[in-house]
């Protein structure tokens, strides 16, 4: 996502603080503890943009706790505010790269991870890059609870077949596969660029990914080397 910086950008997020989580290194294990939700589902958001959809999920279950990453602060910033607004407790937001999620989650913390219209780096030389490709589900994985669900939506057809043959090679099993969600009128809360693409009759695909096992890493490979790769990635 590009942006336009914004001269008041540090102000604003500073008056964002309750909802802001600055070190979110510092909160793996205890996320539910720090935000007086000891008992809730926690629900993380990858690329949550200007927060249309995580603050919609927040508002229709105030039982469960969201969590979502951004790494533009120019788009965060206009989710913390929403959320700001409708005085929501239950969820924060984290400004970082996905690539770093290892540093923030505990082992089986996350019940349910939502991937919703991510840049699809088409090119096979890009393929790694994808957030629905094995490299990051790898990453996922460890974090996420056994039955917990990856939900993932994109207006990208090939990006989809992609995601697909990935969630099933890595032992994750498909559900609710479509690839016309809207076809019969909106369904469930949207994010600011599936209202958009709704609007224009461009469909939506939607899975949900279920994990059913634990994967394995190649032999090795450890956790914080595939970390390392991941982040490479990005900067190579």
């Amino acid at each position: 996502m590009r942006m336009r910086k914004k001269p008041n950008l540090i102000p604003r997020m500073e008056r964002c603080q309750t909802v802001w989580v600055q070190e979110p290194e510092r909160w793996k294990g205890v996320w539910r503890r720090q935000f007086k939700h000891a008992d809730a589902p926690l629900r993380v958001e990858l690329g949550c943009g200007k927060g249309q959809f995580t603050i919609g999920l927040a508002e229709q279950n105030p039982d469960i706790l969201y969590v979502a990453i951004e790494r533009v602060p120019e788009a965060m910033v206009m989710a913390m505010e929403r959320a700001m607004q409708q005085e929501l407790s239950n969820v924060c937001f984290v400004s970082e790269d996905v690539a770093q999620i290892s540093k923030f989650f505990e082992r089986h913390e996350i019940e349910r991870i939502y991937i919703n219209f991510c840049d699809p780096w088409p090119g096979k030389k890009h393929a790694k890059r994808r957030l629905t490709s094995e490299r990051f589900l790898q990453l996922y994985d460890p974090l996420l609870q056994l039955g917990g669900q990856i939900h993932f939506k994109t207006d990208n057809q090939p990006l989809f077949a992609f995601s697909l043959e990935e969630f099933e090679r890595c032992g994750y099993a498909l559900s609710e596969v479509t690839y016309d969600l809207h076809a019969d009128g909106p369904v469930g809360c949207m994010t600011d660029y599936e209202e958009k693409f709704w609007g224009q009759g461009i469909p939506i695909c939607r899975c949900i990914a279920t994990k059913i096992g634990e994967m394995t890493l190649s032999e090795g490979e450890t956790e914080e080397k595939l970390n390392g790769k991941v982040i490479a990635d990005f900067t190579e």
